[in-house]
Parts: structure tokens; sequence; C-alpha cells
């Protein structure tokens, strides 16, 4: 992380923020913020609009009414220029994937330090640095169609993690996965939030994926997800909940179980 992120200032602040599309209201007044080394799970069901706040977060979309803080910047004035600083400082992990089917692993992860024209002999020890992490570093010099759609999310994470980002985002990272394959990437997660304690928000519509966050830590000595203690909750990770265009609930674990909101109650039923 850069030496900006290690005062107490929150990456991401949304403040009364609203937005449509061709009259049709999307999200209203959303407000929330992500402090340093916290994990928020945004939750919801499909359609509910998960996936325009992420975009909204790093200015891909404007607002229609509200503002946005980035690293402290107003980003609902800023100018695409203006904005790309702030995004590179901000790593993605996409639905699907989304990695370039005709470029290597090499150059799917590396592709932004490509961009600002690394040396060549940092781009390759940076992008197998990350695929350690992920425990891919054997698919350095194959295609993102020789692998499977588990090993295409682990690429997917490698390359968001690869510059040290000061944010991340998670974009339905088990969408579509099997229950066991989605395990290893909620393994992941967990691992990149312990390890490099990265502040991140992560959508998803899987309560599983969600409580599996909340209740495991990343065992260095064992290298593996372990579970908590019987009763104990990771106190960084913490919940979000949309419906009908609103945020129902902002607040830890605990709260969330014991929450009497009708929505609530019948989502995590």
């Amino acid at each position: 992380m850069t030496d900006s992120m290690t005062n107490s200032a929150p990456p991401v602040v949304f403040e009364h923020v609203s937005i449509g599309f061709e009259g049709t209201p999307v999200l209203e007044d959303i407000s929330f913020h992500v402090n340093p080394g916290e994990t928020r799970i945004l939750l919801g069901p499909a359609g509910v609009g998960k996936s325009v706040l992420l975009k909204l977060t790093t200015g891909l979309i404007r607002v229609d009414s509200g503002r946005i803080l980035l690293f402290g910047e107003d980003i609902t004035a800023l100018s695409e220029a203006q904005l790309l600083p702030l995004r590179t400082r901000t790593g993605m992990v996409f639905q699907e994937g989304a990695l370039f089917d005709s470029l290597t692993i090499r150059d799917n992860v590396g592709y932004q330090l490509m961009e600002r024209h690394l040396p060549v002999d940092e781009v390759d020890e940076r992008v197998r640095e990350a695929l350690r992490f992920v425990e891919l570093e054997h698919t350095y010099d194959m295609l993102p169609a020789s692998l499977s759609g588990g090993m295409r999310r682990r690429v997917a994470i490698a390359r968001a993690i690869i510059d040290k980002p000061d944010f991340l985002l998670y974009d339905s990272p088990t969408g579509g996965l099997d229950p066991v394959t989605s395990t290893t990437i909620d393994e992941l997660i967990i691992k990149e939030r312990d390890v490099y304690q990265t502040p991140s928000l992560l959508v998803t519509h899987r309560l599983q994926d969600a409580f599996t966050m909340a209740t495991h830590r990343f065992s260095v000595t064992q290298k593996k997800m372990v579970a908590l203690p019987k009763g104990e909750i990771n106190a960084m990770t913490s919940f979000l909940v949309l419906h009908d265009r609103k945020l129902v609930f902002d607040g830890s674990t605990e709260a969330l179980v014991a929450s009497e909101n009708p929505f609530i109650k019948e989502f995590l039923a």
C-alpha cells in the first residue's frame, strides 16, 4: 500500500448517492464508507444495483446526485484524466474474470504494468509473484481458454493485486462457480485480506461466501483458511444490504443476523 493509506481516512465514502437510467431510479440516497483494512460485503438479490454501485465507486459511471470520495478526492467532479491515477490505486476483480482471450496469463496479469512501460524483467518478476499468491505460477505461458473457470477467476485476482492496490473491488467473484471452487476463491480473498490487509468492497448474493469471510481467517503457518474459534467473528468484516434501491443495512455480522428487518430476515432464511 502507498504511504497515503497509513492514515485513518476511509478509501471510499458515499454521501447521499442516487442514480437512475432513462428515468428509472436504480439507487437512492446511498451513504456508507469503507474503513482502512476493512472488508465490506455488499449483499442483495440479483438486479438490485450492486454492480452499478461498484462502477460508481471508480467513476466508470457518474452519479445523478450526491458525491463519492475516493482516497479523499471528490470524484463526481473529476475528468477522466483526473480519475486515472485514482483508478490505478484500485484493484478490480470483474464478474467472470474478464480476461483477454488472446493474451497469455503473463500478459493478462501484467497488463497494467506493461501499459506503464515498466522494464520487462520487473513485469516478469511481479507477475510471477502475483501468480504464486494464487498458486498458479505454472500457468504463466498459458492462454485463458486452457484454464478452468475457477482458475481464470484466480488469475483475475492475481491481476487485481499485482500493483499492491490501496483498495480492492470484487464483483461477484464466485458467480457461476461450483461450491468447491467457490470455497477456493473465498480462501484467496481471505488470504489477501489477512496478508495484505487491503480494504475492500465485495459484491455477492451468496450468503455462504459472506459468512465464510466473517467466520474464517488465513493461517500463514498452515497456509490455508481456518475457521475462527466458535463464537468469534472477524471484526474487520461487515455488511451492507441493498433492497428496493435503498441501503437497508450497514453494520456488523452480529447485527445482520439479529436484524428484525423483514426483507433481511427473509433474505437470510
